[in-house]
């Protein structure tokens, strides 16, 4: 009879303290947030808020953003101290804000190793089925870790930019001028840091792990576009040469450029303006997360 009456009590209330704190929490969580699975943005809250607390809670996500704002820190201040005497130009600015200009990859590569732990860690511990437990959505779920791994990438390359500008600072003496080609080169590099970031997660989404994903994200601009560009010096190939400004990782580089390609021996082309050149790095990154976003939804978890 207690237990009865007390059946018919809980019935009557809208919950029972403290039932939220046992073992079967999430799966009271999940009941409860039924109700507003149905609509987009509620689904799309929940989904942020959990990839929110995932990055929080790795510390993989700090040391990695750590490592790519020293590193970037440090490549500044040695070229700010070998060109203390130079003409403070466009180029010397650009080079010591991104940390090596068209060769600052340290913070696009650290973030995109972000995006790669952001899905390839859910295969690699074996926690996605839980995650699809809790957030069954799957495109609410990539686009979550697509916003808030971009909204990271964002705050990391504007951090970088006020270290490595105050490191400036200390040589140059005076706050240097932002006109052109630098009032494009910052947003370029913000641009070209978000793309590395959601093509890592991409591949790690579209692999379904991280070693594949780191593989590529390495392998490609390195050595195959590197072998590439030295085909088409061979005389028999020296039709690459016009298909060298899409190769996506060489053009997404332009987004940091400060003056136009010379070859000083090395092939013979022209590349697209800046924001052609990135969006050839843009459409690939599209193209692999769009194969990646495809098979999320078809394949088994």
């Amino acid at each position: 009879m207690a237990g009865d009456r007390l059946h018919h009590r809980h019935r009557g209330q809208r919950g029972v303290r403290g039932a939220r704190s046992g073992p079967g929490a999430a799966t009271t969580a999940t009941a409860a947030s039924g109700r507003c699975r149905d609509h987009w943005g509620c689904g799309v809250t929940d989904a942020l808020r959990f990839e929110w607390v995932r990055l929080r809670t790795l510390r993989s996500t700090y040391w990695l953003i750590g490592l790519g704002l020293l590193v970037t820190a440090g490549v500044a201040f040695i070229i700010a101290f070998a060109t203390r005497n130079d003409p403070l130009d466009a180029t010397n600015v650009a080079a010591v804000l991104t940390g090596g200009a068209e060769f600052a990859t340290f913070i696009p590569v650290f973030m995109a190793i972000i995006g790669i732990f952001a899905t390839g860690h859910e295969y690699r511990h074996g926690t996605i089925q839980p995650t699809l437990t809790a957030i069954p959505q799957r495109s609410r779920l990539l686009l979550a870790k697509i916003i808030m791994t971009s909204l990271v990438a964002v705050v990391v390359v504007a951090l970088s930019l006020v270290i490595n500008l105050v490191i400036g600072l200390i040589f140059w003496g005076e706050v240097p001028s932002f006109d052109a080609p630098l009032d494009e080169v910052v947003p370029g590099y913000f641009l070209l840091v978000v793309l590395y970031t959601i093509l890592g997660l991409a591949l790690a989404q579209l692999f379904r792990g991280v070693p594949s994903a780191l593989v590529v994200l390495l392998v490609t601009p390195l050595l195959v576009e590197g072998l590439i560009s030295g085909l088409s010096l061979v005389p028999a190939l020296d039709w690459l040469q016009p298909a060298l400004k899409f190769l996506p990782f060489s053009a997404g580089a332009r987004l940091l450029a400060t003056e136009p390609y010379e070859p000083n021996g090395g092939p013979e082309f022209d590349y697209l303006d800046r924001w052609a050149s990135g969006g050839v790095f843009a459409v690939f990154v599209a193209i692999i997360l769009a194969v990646a976003w495809m098979l999320f939804k078809k394949r088994d978890a």
